[in-house]
């Protein structure tokens, strides 16, 4: 196993920052730590790099206790966010640098480094400073440094975060593969639920310190385990349980609010079978699809993921009445849908 995390607590002052935490990380898999702001995830990454040291529990690396090894000791690669590169020495000598605390030859560190500009796609700008490069390509350099002492484990804390959405969507690809190409252990931390599902082998949801579920992204959308996953994950409709949308469907427990994905939402002209009246307040035209939001007699408003073509058959305007009738609705135990 390349990461294990057993019982790990970690505290600031009167701040539970991490309850209990058990976590397997796969060899040579690509794990997302997600959730909101306070959520501990940063809190565990740097746990395990040995930035922090846990109040109670125990970290393996690779099998081996690493608890209370330095993080030198650990041989950890960690990208931050804001890629702390040194501004006085060039591209070639931050990728370097960690090669050259350890003493490794230069013949074999530049040959390296070398290697790892091919990696990342900077060839010829070696002789470059940060100040020159992008901000795409000073992550690259980041990650380049990180890579260079062939780590057992990388960890990345947001590390597209101070980067624009399109170059955080081209970074994301060119991370996948980068992972698939160096089959190194990788964990990083994101608050962005696009990125965690279109990058991570496995997702992690956090919420006040506790781990919600750990699955594949197809696990975590289609099959939550608590309210929690499936609001943060994706889109949502949180409707009453007395609703009219929701009054056909069967649900396994008392929990007052019952959630409906926006894709799950058919919309159709015409009176059909189960279908509950409500009128478009408003389309909203993203391009690639058509959000539709709809308001109901009794007073509840959702939204519905249209396609091009499902918008065109139907022609829809605002104002229009239509029915709607939802495919699927979730309800959780009351216990976790706080």
């Amino acid at each position: 196993m390349g990461i294990t995390v057993k019982g790990v607590t970690k505290r600031f002052g009167s701040f539970l920052a991490l309850d209990d935490i058990n976590l397997e990380v796969k060899t040579g898999s690509l794990v997302a730590l997600l959730g909101p702001s306070g959520s501990g995830k940063s809190t565990l990454l740097r746990s395990i790099a040995g930035l922090e040291l846990p109040d109670t529990g125990r970290i393996y690396l690779t099998g081996r206790d690493a608890t209370y090894q330095t993080v030198q000791e650990r041989n950890i690669g960690f990208v931050f966010q804001h890629y702390a590169l040194f501004k006085h020495l060039t591209i070639k000598e931050n990728i370097a640098f960690g090669l050259d605390i350890r003493k490794v030859g230069k013949q074999v560190s530049g040959r390296r480094v070398d290697e790892l500009l091919e990696l990342v796609q900077l060839k010829g700008l070696g002789n470059r400073y940060p100040s020159q490069l992008s901000g795409g390509q000073r992550q690259r350099v980041a990650l380049a440094r990180a890579l260079a002492v062939q780590p057992k484990v990388l960890l990345l804390d947001e590390p597209f975060g101070a980067l624009d959405a399109k170059v955080r969507k081209d970074l994301r690809n060119w991370l996948r593969n980068l992972i698939e190409q160096v089959q190194v252990t990788t964990v990083f931390v994101t608050h962005d639920q696009e990125e965690a599902m279109e990058v991570s082998d496995e997702i992690v949801v956090m919420n006040q310190g506790r781990i919600e579920q750990v699955g594949s992204p197809a696990q975590v959308y289609d099959n939550p385990a608590t309210a929690f996953v499936m609001s943060f994950i994706g889109p949502v409709n949180v409707v009453p349980r007395n609703s009219q949308l929701v009054r056909n469907f069967e649900l396994d427990n008392a929990a007052p609010d019952v959630f409906v994905r926006p894709h799950d939402v058919v919309i159709e002209i015409s009176r059909v079978e189960g279908g509950v009246p409500a009128k478009i307040s408003r389309l909203i035209h993203l391009g690639w699809e058509i959000l539709a939001e709809l308001v109901f007699d009794d007073g509840n408003i959702i939204t519905a993921n249209l396609s091009r073509e499902q918008y065109d058959k139907l022609n829809l305007q605002p104002q229009q009445k239509v029915f709607v009738k939802p495919k699927d609705a979730r309800a959780f135990p009351a216990a976790y849908a706080a």
